[in-house]
């Protein structure tokens, strides 16, 4: 039980580290390559959900602060489902 909390709990942290650098590279625009490809393709998922609740704000994007929210939310309740084991 103990390794698969400290999977989910990874898997969710690497998310959240993810989206932050998709967000730090969009503000530098690199030549697109197969890093950002990669990058795009795992958080694009998560994102997409959220762009689609969102309603258009020009050229913010909120997607991410709402992905940041959920995954924190899912985290903390993984931890408590797990806990009560």
């Amino acid at each position: 039980m103990e390794f698969i909390l400290f999977f989910l709990v990874n898997v969710i942290r690497i998310l959240k580290y993810a989206i932050l650098v998709r967000i730090l590279l969009s503000w530098i625009q690199p030549r697109p390559g197969r890093f950002t490809q990669i990058l795009h393709e795992v958080t694009e998922p998560i994102l997409g959900i959220f762009r689609r609740i969102l309603p258009r704000t020009g050229m913010l994007d909120l997607s991410p602060i709402l992905a940041f929210f959920a995954l924190d939310f899912a985290q903390i309740g993984i931890i408590n489902l797990f806990s009560n084991f």
